[in-house]
């Protein structure tokens, strides 16, 4: 039986982290090169001064990768009626189509690897309605309906291709919670009250969920949508 650090090991592999230069890419990038992985940094927005800093086993190179995956990859909350149907297409795009598309693409480095891991990053509002009794002019935009629409599909596709990439591909996701980034003090409070253990999450918050889905110590677990939630999502 191998040892705790042994399952979390990774040395030797490699991991392509999408939207690597934003806050959840950079904290998964590091949880696994960490662990030893080589990591790719895929983002819009040049990677590079966030590859540089990923520490780095020695002769494991890390790499920077500017790719824009869709036009637009950030939408705005607005009422039903104003939510138009461009930005609706680029939420799938970015959220759903492309990790599809990027999957496909990596599928048989995947399986030849014999130890591939896909993990996805779902959303809270990709599982359950959104509480507007959170939310005011002053705070930030609530979900739209597109993004909640591309998660929901993102976290379907997982347990779909876990069930058709198995026995040689595992894939999962982690569900992340809010996540406290310049977060107006109303809002922070009302979703900390709402939230069993009384905080939003932070980028750290991820890194050891990210470790344990791509490493042996996750083996035996595919399909699994997990949530990192603070408990949200158990009332």
């Amino acid at each position: 039986m191998r040892s705790v650090p042994e399952l979390f090991d990774l040395a030797g592999r490699s991991a392509l982290v999408t939207g690597g230069a934003g806050h959840l890419g950079r904290a998964i990038g590091n949880a696994l090169a960490e662990c030893g992985a080589r990591v790719a940094l895929l983002d819009r927005h040049d990677p590079s001064a966030a590859a540089s800093k990923l520490p780095a086993a020695e002769g494991v190179e890390h790499a920077a990768l500017t790719v824009d995956l869709a036009i637009e990859d950030q939408v705005r909350a607005a009422p039903v009626e104003q939510q138009n149907l461009s930005k609706w297409r680029d939420a799938l795009e970015v959220n759903l189509t492309a990790p599809f598309a990027l999957t496909q693409a990596a599928l048989s480095h995947l399986r030849e690897s014999g130890q591939g891991s896909v993990i996805h990053i779902g959303s809270i509002y990709g599982m359950l309605g959104p509480d507007w009794s959170l939310y005011d002019a002053e705070d930030v935009p609530g979900t739209p309906a597109a993004y909640a629409a591309s998660k929901g599909g993102l976290m379907q596709m997982t347990r779909w291709l876990a069930t058709s990439l198995a026995p040689d591909v595992r894939v999962n996701a982690i569900v992340p919670g809010g996540v406290q980034r310049d977060t107006a003090p109303r809002f922070k409070a009302a979703y900390e009250k709402r939230t069993p253990l009384g905080r939003m999450a932070s980028e750290e918050d991820v890194k050891g969920a990210a470790a344990f889905l791509a490493s042996d110590a996750a083996s035996y677990v595919t399909g699994q949508c997990l949530m990192v939630d603070g408990g949200w999502s158990a009332w």
